[in-house]
């Protein structure tokens, strides 16, 4: 790939990670609902973005290969704390925060316990987009899921194909995530169909 174009496709897939849980976001708000989402999901979601951004903090990698991640973390702590409020669990939310909290410091307490939990990344993500379409494919309804962010999230990873082949694992990763990703999302429009012609 031409490096201007390398560029374009970084700059664009970050831009993307900037606002990818927004429409998430004000689609939950709106219907003052998360029915259609899963906690569950997004919990794997936000434990595999942590142990991703710690392992690349950990090992110094460039600031530029994980910007992105603490913009993505906060959205989705958001999300997860307006999916409690909604679905009148808002006190579950600081257990599952104290949870978090701990693990973050857990992870670099030992060299090994960092490089396992990397290596579980993949599937860590890859069972949350797994237990998202479960939902999804139980339920037979997509409410409030947006298939915006999803196809986001599909984009970015394809993205992030074209500027990270430094680490087979990390492609992998993309891989799995932007195949999951496409999955959910065309789930979604399935379902959201599916309930306009009913």
């Amino acid at each position: 790939m031409a490096p201007g174009l390398l560029d374009l496709v970084h700059l664009t897939t970050w831009a993307v990670c900037a606002v990818i849980k927004l429409p998430q976001l004000v689609a939950v708000l709106r219907a003052r609902s998360a029915w259609g989402l899963s906690v569950g999901s997004l919990l794997l979601e936000l434990a595999g973005f942590l142990v991703f951004l710690r392992y690349q903090m950990y090992y110094g990698y460039p600031l530029e290969t994980y910007l992105e991640y603490p913009i993505i973390i906060a959205q989705d702590v958001i999300l997860l704390f307006c999916i409690m409020h909604f679905s009148g669990k808002t006190k579950r939310a600081l257990f599952y925060a104290v949870v978090f909290w701990v693990g973050w410091y857990m992870l670099t307490l030992q060299k090994w316990i960092i490089d396992m939990a990397m290596n579980l990344c993949t599937f860590i993500s890859a069972a949350s987009k797994l237990v998202q379409l479960q939902h999804l494919w139980q339920t037979k309804d997509s409410g409030q899921a947006s298939a915006l962010t999803w196809g986001m999230s599909a984009y970015t990873c394809a993205g992030k194909l074209q500027t990270t082949w430094c680490e087979v694992l990390i492609l992998i990763r993309f891989i799995i995530m932007l195949i999951l990703n496409i999955c959910v999302t065309a789930t979604i429009l399935h379902y959201s169909k599916t309930k306009k012609t009913d």
